[in-house]
């Protein structure tokens, strides 16, 4: 009974890692979605909708407020949480 337990907890642990390396789950819980609206379609004017967007054009906005080549207050201390999943992101955002 231990074993099978055990295994299913790994089961579930596993699957846990695979949702949050998904581009859509990182965009919903870094916060991105505050902003940027849900699936990134804004509902506030100041903040840009996302979605549709060139997947390519996307990561480079998100490495370039992560190395401050871009200035923003707000992106400039968001962006860095997403050091790694530019790509996953991207990819979820362009897909809308």
């Amino acid at each position: 009974m231990k074993k099978v337990l055990l295994a299913a907890a790994a089961a579930i642990s596993m699957g846990s890692f695979s949702v949050q390396a998904d581009g859509g789950a990182m965009y919903n819980n870094l916060g991105c979605a505050g902003c940027h609206g849900a699936g990134g379609n804004s509902v506030v004017p100041s903040y840009p909708s996302l979605a549709g967007k060139d997947a390519g054009w996307l990561v480079q906005q998100l490495k370039d407020f992560q190395t401050g080549a871009r200035k923003d207050a707000t992106m400039n201390a968001m962006a860095p949480m997403a050091a790694g999943h530019e790509q996953a992101i991207a990819d979820f955002l362009s897909g809308k």
